[in-house]
């Protein structure tokens, strides 16, 4: 069991591994040797609560399939159990990050001092370009 947050917990047999070769460092060695490490999460998993779902859904982007299965790849290093870890950490921080509900927005109001300067700067913008329009006397000539 994986403890996500206070909330959220993911069994272990949810998370389905596949090691594959990796490009990178390693030399002669990452021809040989299946290093990389393929996470496939589905998230129509019953450990999510529905919201936590739907935004990790949206956050993924092309990482989720029409199947709704997150799958996420890590290669970065050289041994397989350093990139399992990685692969680890980068699903629970997506879920982390899915599990915050979104802040609220407020709708605001400008001030009558705000509206004053704003108005008040796009007179004298006005004034400025107003001045160098050419007079009717000046295109005649």
């Amino acid at each position: 069991m994986i403890r996500v947050t206070a909330a959220i917990a993911l069994p272990d047999e949810e998370l389905h591994w596949t090691f594959i070769q990796s490009a990178g460092p390693g030399g002669q060695n990452v021809n040989k040797v299946a290093t990389a490490a393929q996470l496939q999460f589905d998230t129509h998993s019953p450990s999510l609560p529905e919201t936590t779902r739907q935004r990790l859904i949206r956050l993924a982007g092309k990482r989720i399939n029409a199947q709704g299965v997150l799958t996420i790849v890590a290669r970065r290093y050289r041994t397989q159990e350093q990139n399992r870890q990685e692969a680890l950490n980068r699903l629970l921080a997506l879920i982390r990050k899915a599990a915050e509900p979104p802040k609220v927005r407020r709708k605001t109001v400008p001030s009558r001092a705000a509206i004053a300067r704003r108005l008040e700067a796009k007179r004298r913008r006005s004034e400025i370009k107003r001045q160098r329009r050419q007079t009717a006397n000046e295109e005649r000539s």
